[in-house]
């Protein structure tokens, strides 16, 4: 059972709250209801399908070195399988049963399935770099802020595709563009002894970085220009202050890689993790209780 929870890396949900505190700040809580959706949706998405999710990945990936949250994965079981379809199961039910709306159900059944084909051996999303790039960067980013803005405000589907919906979407996927293949950087080894070419892999220790730094840029830019035309100017204060120590310490922990890219470590990229999970969702904490 504890080798079961270690997997399920419960804490690991803490570096994609973000995403979910950034569509609550834009989507707001007014209407009735939408306390309820919000907490419901954060219960069934951090607890159920993220740890789904890992639970799945886990079991036929069978890590022997360093995975997000875990510097020494235990042994895995068919019970850690048996988890991952079990949450599943309960986060869709749940949903149904308190009434959260079709969209959203839509939702957990497709990033179920997206999840599972990530690692799964007759499909393994994760052995072509270019596609298990972007389709987590898009699942993990735009498809769930538009689904949490969905759920909570209970928007209608065509209302989603408009500039202000997308955008703050596209941000998020951008973040994760950024970010995701830091989270394999370390895992180079273990990843060619399994035959998978991850993004990170492909483009390397420094293409890692420099892709990191190319859409850091664009989402500040996205940032830029969502909160000129659609929030307040006083935000981008906000976001500097909350993610300048982020961006100091990926390009120190930049210049120490090109010095000697043993610094690519497990324990640095969680490092990374936790600063870049402490200061979004501070600033989306914020932006949040601004607006109330």
């Amino acid at each position: 059972m504890k080798n079961i929870l270690l997997h399920l890396r419960i804490p690991f949900s803490v570096f994609l709250l973000p995403i979910f505190l950034f569509a609550l700040s834009q989507a707001g809580l007014s209407g009735d209801g939408a306390t309820s959706r919000a907490l419901w949706a954060f219960v069934l998405i951090h607890f159920f399908l993220y740890p789904a999710s890992n639970a799945y990945n886990s079991y036929y990936d069978k890590d022997e070195g360093s995975i997000g949250m875990l510097e020494t994965p235990p042994p895995v079981s068919f019970g850690l399988l048996a988890t991952a379809w079990v949450l599943d199961l309960v986060a869709i039910t749940t949903a149904i049963w308190v009434g959260l709306g079709t969209p959203f159900v839509l939702y957990l059944i497709i990033y179920g399935a997206i999840s599972k084909a990530y690692s799964h051996p007759a499909i393994r999303l994760k052995k072509y770099p270019l596609g298990s790039w972007l389709i987590v960067g898009l699942f993990q980013g735009a498809f769930t802020y538009l689904a949490t803005v969905q759920v909570i405000s209970q928007a209608e589907i065509l209302s989603l595709f408009s500039i202000k919906n997308l955008l703050p979407a596209l941000i998020c996927t951008s973040n994760l563009w950024a970010v995701y293949p830091l989270t394999q950087v370390y895992q180079h080894e273990e990843d060619a002894r399994r035959g998978d070419l991850t993004y990170s892999r492909l483009v390397g220790v420094e293409g890692t970085f420099l892709n990191a730094a190319v859409f850091f840029i664009l989402s500040f830019l996205g940032f830029l220009y969502y909160f000129l035309h659609f929030g307040e100017r006083s935000s981008l204060i906000a976001l500097a202050l909350c993610m300048g120590p982020v961006l100091g310490y990926f390009g120190y922990w930049w210049r120490l890689v090109r010095r000697n890219a043993d610094a690519a470590n497990f324990r640095r990229t969680m490092r990374m993790n936790v600063l870049a999970g402490l200061g979004l969702n501070l600033f989306f904490g914020l932006l949040y209780f601004y607006s109330i």
